[in-house]
């Protein structure tokens, strides 16, 4: 049986501030690999003071592109959230989900939301 695999934010990206989507992006590439392995993972919030969403979506929301809702299920968890943390990746997730169902037509809209302008 794999052993579960605990992944430290805070050292990662070396602060306590989530705030960057390239920090997100050095936990993303983190977790990639670990998940293709069929590893579990907690992602640990311990020691961060501040996160944002664009930081979420970076670390976990493009995860929805890559694996499937049941899989993320199964092998990710995460602590180290406050509520308001927790419903913020809720949103994040939720939001990723949709997209990554059919970027095309996310996609799409923005392009003709861009049009309008003059």
């Amino acid at each position: 049986m794999k052993e579960q695999v605990t992944i430290r934010v805070a050292d990662i990206i070396g602060s306590p501030l989530c705030i960057s989507a390239e920090d997100g992006q050095k936990v993303y590439e983190k977790l990639v690999p670990l998940l293709k392995q069929g590893r579990k993972v907690t992602i640990s919030f311990e020691r961060v003071t501040t996160i944002i969403s664009l930081f979420l979506n970076a670390a976990i929301g493009q995860l929805y592109d890559d694996f499937d809702e049941g899989r993320l299920n199964d092998l990710l968890s995460v602590t180290g959230l406050t509520d308001d943390d927790l419903d913020m990746l809720k949103r994040v997730v939720d939001n990723a989900k949709r997209y990554y169902a059919n970027p095309q037509s996310f996609d799409q809209a923005w392009v003709l939301e861009g049009s309008d302008e003059e």
